[in-house]
């Protein structure tokens, strides 16, 4: 067991962006369904906007505006969402080989509603690491930023938030996962940050560590 690994309950990853390279097609799908409503949102400002926030997220915020979504968006865009996942989804490099390894609990748990979820685990051949081992925003009151997801994940994984730790690549994740009182380290070695500066946005977040290739997640002397 790798160093570190010993300290820990339980290790919860997020999916989007840090198991799958899934941001920008996610964002880019957002864009064009948006975009048969009327509503013009660059792909810059929806992983502004969005990044890590669940689709209930993204109806509050045009509700807000007085925008209310047609009926068709959302079927819309999650058909959009399955084509491009299927055309192009992409594991994270090295993920596979690190959860091959990894001897510590470990669960997904993220904004996504859980069939996309599992569509972007089977596509990408990581499903066997989770054995169903999936918790998503459905599934709670408040998606991140609110804690509750990871408090829900880490008491189905009969974990304590103390002894978690979370990866992250999002804002709304990071702070979610502080506010659970759990370890959280963000991960920019997603596409969607190859033009960001994600170590400065994820540490001024809250995260106690930033990294950028699963290769590194054990470094030596790497204490979580």
């Amino acid at each position: 067991m790798k160093a570190g690994q010993h300290e820990l309950d339980l290790i919860i990853f997020d999916c989007d962006g840090v198991l799958v390279d899934s941001e920008v097609l996610s964002c880019g799908c957002l864009s064009e369904a948006l975009a048969t409503c009327g509503i013009e949102l660059k792909l810059a400002d929806a992983l502004e906007l969005f990044l890590g926030r669940s689709m209930a997220a993204v109806l509050q915020h045009y509700g807000a505006q007085g925008r209310m979504l047609p009926d068709y968006f959302l079927p819309d865009l999650k058909a959009r969402v399955r084509q491009a996942f299927q055309a192009s989804l992409q594991p994270i490099p090295g993920v596979g080989s690190l959860l091959s390894g990894l001897r510590t609990p470990h669960c997904v748990a993220s904004s996504s509603d859980l069939d996309r979820v599992s569509l972007s685990l089977a596509l990408t051949g990581l499903a066997p690491h989770f054995d169903g081992r999936l918790y998503t925003s459905q599934m709670v009151e408040r998606g991140k930023p609110a804690p509750d997801l990871f408090l829900y994940a880490a008491a189905k994984m009969q974990a304590e938030p103390h002894k978690t730790l979370v990866i992250e690549d999002s804002v709304s994740g990071v702070a979610a996962a502080r506010a659970a009182g759990m370890k959280v380290w963000g991960f920019v070695g997603g596409s969607h940050y190859e033009s960001r500066d994600g170590r400065a946005i994820l540490y001024n977040a809250g995260a106690n560590r930033v990294f950028d290739r699963m290769a590194d997640f054990w470094t030596e002397g790497q204490r979580v």
